[in-house]
């Protein structure tokens, strides 16, 4: 009687067994080779714990392009744990085709100015080829300036009269129609405006 009860009241979760694929098995075994202690190897780290979507109230349909969502190796300074590369296995395609999922993930780690290396799918690794693609991954992002996180305008403004955060909306009528404003979201109990150029 105690088993069955024991039977009903476990969990439905389980250890996906592997961990990692045999791909990522023999990427992660080069990697170690490669960076020895100078990087801490990160696997399949979720994209919404490495970006965050400024403005959030406003850019609300780009959070599904990231949530559930994973990087597949991060490597990261032992020190600091600020990440320095993204490493994304992919998929081969035919040379004039780029799959949208490794163009998403290209943008979104240039413009934070994180290099991303490309490593195409195996099963065995050559070191002096992932070097290379890890030379080509920094020359690609040499030019790109990191956003910095505290940019006014990356941040939304606190209602100047109750402190709250404020919402972007859309004067709907008169001398001001069509034109976007800051309102406070606890309107219609809070009337602060904080006005867009």
């Amino acid at each position: 009687m105690t088993d069955k009860k024991a039977e009903i009241q476990r969990l439905p979760y389980r250890m996906r067994q592997p961990f990692l694929s045999s791909t990522e098995i023999a990427l992660f075994r080069a990697l170690q080779e490669i960076i020895g202690d100078r990087y801490l190897i990160c696997p399949k780290v979720a994209l919404n714990d490495v970006f965050f979507i400024v403005r959030p109230n406003e850019n609300v349909h780009f959070f599904n392009k990231i949530f559930r969502k994973h990087v597949d190796f991060l490597l990261c300074d032992p020190h600091s744990m600020a990440p320095a590369f993204g490493i994304e296995i992919v998929k081969p395609v035919s040379k004039t085709e780029t799959r949208a999922s490794d163009q998403f993930m290209d943008e979104l780690f240039t413009s934070a100015g994180l290099p991303l290396v490309h490593v195409p799918s195996s099963d065995h690794y050559e070191t002096a080829d992932i070097v290379h693609l890890f030379q080509l991954a920094v020359t690609k992002i040499g030019g790109t300036v990191s956003l910095r996180v505290d940019s006014a305008s990356d941040s939304v403004p606190l209602c100047p009269i109750c402190g709250k955060m404020m919402v972007l909306r859309i004067h709907r009528g008169g001398v001001n129609g069509g034109k976007k404003y800051y309102g406070c979201m606890d309107n219609p109990h809070c009337a602060g405006v904080v006005a867009l150029d």
